[in-house]
């Protein structure tokens, strides 16, 4: 599977769904992570019952890998099955649905807190009740479709990819190094961030300007 790469002048073929490889790294590092969020439930100073099991955090976790799952095979059909527009906007709709339900039964809040700026004309929170859902819903959609739009130009969708990343966990680690507010969420952000990082930079290597990979390796695809 390669394609050409309309960035040179030199028609070079170049190797297409690198992100596939990407992906099962992430995935068997996510996979092969598991326990070790949870082995204070067996390791620690008292018996695991089921009772005492963080069921609601491992279903949170079950469910991130379900949807990454599911965004990845969508990552792997447009590749191969060059998909339209209308279909990006439907499958990533489906890929949120197991995040919005396992949402609802752990917490299913619905109330938003209101930016500082806009206090003094409205409540400091709002209730958005099902609206808040299908917010969540629209951003899945167009944090997916707004960073493969770019995935033409050279390093610029795994660039950005590991800027926001990067953003995003040192903004969980100050959280959870000075603030000491919703550490566990932070530290399940870090969870699937940290290897988000590294397999991402691995592609940004291959991806940025001047995108390259042996010949050897590209194969036509039919």
């Amino acid at each position: 599977m390669f394609g050409l790469d309309l960035s040179k002048k030199e028609k070079k073929p170049v190797p297409e769904a690198q992100g596939m490889i990407c992906g099962a790294s992430y995935l068997i590092a996510m996979f092969l992570f598991i326990p070790f969020p949870f082995i204070e439930y067996w390791l620690g100073p008292t018996t695991m019952t089921p009772s005492s099991f963080a069921h609601n955090q491992f279903s949170e976790y079950l469910c991130a890998l379900l949807s990454i799952c599911c965004m990845i095979f969508l990552g792997f059909a447009d590749d191969v099955l060059d998909l339209r527009w209308r279909d990006k906007l439907l499958l990533p709709t489906i890929a949120s649905l197991p995040l919005l339900m396992v949402y609802t039964v752990n917490s299913g809040s619905t109330t938003i807190v209101v930016p500082t700026p806009l206090r003094g004309m409205l409540p400091n929170t709002i209730n958005l009740g099902v609206l808040y859902y299908v917010y969540m819903g629209m951003l899945a959609v167009f944090c997916t479709n707004a960073i493969n739009i770019l995935a033409g130009i050279n390093g610029i969708e795994s660039g950005q990819s590991v800027v926001i990343a990067v953003s995003l966990a040192i903004n969980s680690i100050i959280q959870v190094l000075f603030v000491d507010c919703c550490v566990e969420n932070h530290l399940f952000a870090l969870y699937l961030i940290m290897p988000f990082i590294g397999v991402s930079t691995g592609l940004f290597i291959y991806n940025r300007y001047p995108s390259r990979v042996p010949q050897r390796k590209c194969k036509q695809f039919s």
